[in-house]
């Protein structure tokens, strides 16, 4: 009988790392398909800023060094986890949040500031890419700190469990992701747009 129960909770278990990689890949043609047009219209500029006069270079540093730490320490997060040390993993994951939140308040006063200073999404081909990129990322962001928040509660209640150590296996993964995304981010948008390329 838990030899049934076992295999029952695998199956399940496979099909959630299935359908979380499925969606993984979604979302990967999706931030292709908006890589491809800012690619496409990152030189239309309508006459207006490029990237090159736009993007400080030491802000969007700051912005990776925070993000690429957050997901250090959403690392670990899991590594607490597997010792069933429900503090640290409070602790790491508190942590995670607050420099996903400080990047998030980073890009928006970025946003903001372009905005102000005339450089909204209207203005040309250019900027419309770049704020459907970077925000649809930030959107993610978002969406991944409901995530951190909706686990801290579930752990805080029920403490650690293998359904929270599953979620929180899938948060970290899909925050890792953001990562990834972000480089790209900041290799292909603010590092090229820097060089005006």
């Amino acid at each position: 009988m838990a030899e049934n129960i076992d295999l029952v909770e695998t199956a399940e278990s496979t099909k959630t790392y299935l359908g979380f990689w499925i969606y993984i890949m979604t979302d990967c043609i999706l931030f292709a398909s908006l890589f491809a047009v800012y690619a496409v219209l990152h030189n239309n500029t309508n006459g207006g800023h490029s990237g090159q006069t736009l993007f400080s270079m030491p802000y969007a540093l700051a912005e990776t060094l925070i993000l690429l730490t957050s997901s250090f320490t959403s690392g670990l997060t899991i590594l607490a986890a597997r010792r069933n040390n429900s503090k640290k993993v409070m602790l790491w994951m508190a942590i995670t949040f607050f420099l996903g939140g400080l990047f998030l308040f980073l890009e928006v006063k970025e946003f903001n500031h372009l905005i102000q200073t005339g450089n909204s999404w209207r203005v040309s081909g250019f900027l419309s890419s770049y704020f459907t990129l970077v925000g649809t990322h930030g959107l993610h962001i978002s969406i991944g700190l409901i995530w951190m928040a909706i686990l801290v509660f579930f752990i805080f209640r029920n403490g650690l469990s293998k359904k929270t150590i599953k979620g929180l296996t899938l948060f970290n993964l899909f925050w890792h992701f953001l990562d990834v995304i972000w480089i790209f981010i900041f290799s292909v948008v603010y590092l090229m747009g820097h060089v005006g390329l």
